[in-house]
């Protein structure tokens, strides 16, 4: 007796019994998640703003904190975050840490990320390609 298995493709179930499409996601797009979520924070959002501003030289953490007014734990929680989602650098300058902002394609990208395929199911914008 000969038996046969054949496996989904494209299409199969994962262990929550969720239809997924893909077995892993693209690579744009968990990049992409993971800037979103670091950038998910108003105060992140803020020292990344102030790194920004502080251009390529950056700011030592305790400049950093008199800047935005998050200092301690929670402003290396914050710098340990965005450093994980790749859009800042710290580096040790003798006594201190400088940090920096690295990733101004990056932030820029995000943006291109979300508006790329704009429209790209509206009926009215196939419409419009399909004429052109």
């Amino acid at each position: 007796m000969k038996f046969e298995i054949r496996l989904a493709q494209l299409n199969h179930f994962d262990i929550f019994r969720n239809m997924k499409m893909e077995s892993h996601p693209l690579p744009d797009l968990v990049k992409a998640a993971s800037a979103f979520a670091a950038l998910g924070s108003e105060q992140r959002l803020g020292v990344l703003n102030v790194l920004v501003r502080a251009g390529h030289d950056g700011l030592s953490i305790g400049e950093l904190g008199e800047r935005t007014g998050v200092t301690g734990s929670t402003l290396t929680h914050h710098l340990k975050i965005l450093a994980q989602a790749g859009l800042i650098k710290q580096t040790r300058k003798g006594r201190s840490i400088i940090s920096s902002a690295v990733a101004y394609d990056e932030v820029e990208s995000l943006s291109h990320f979300l508006l790329r395929e704009c429209c790209a199911d509206s009926p009215t914008s196939q419409e419009d390609h399909s004429h052109g």
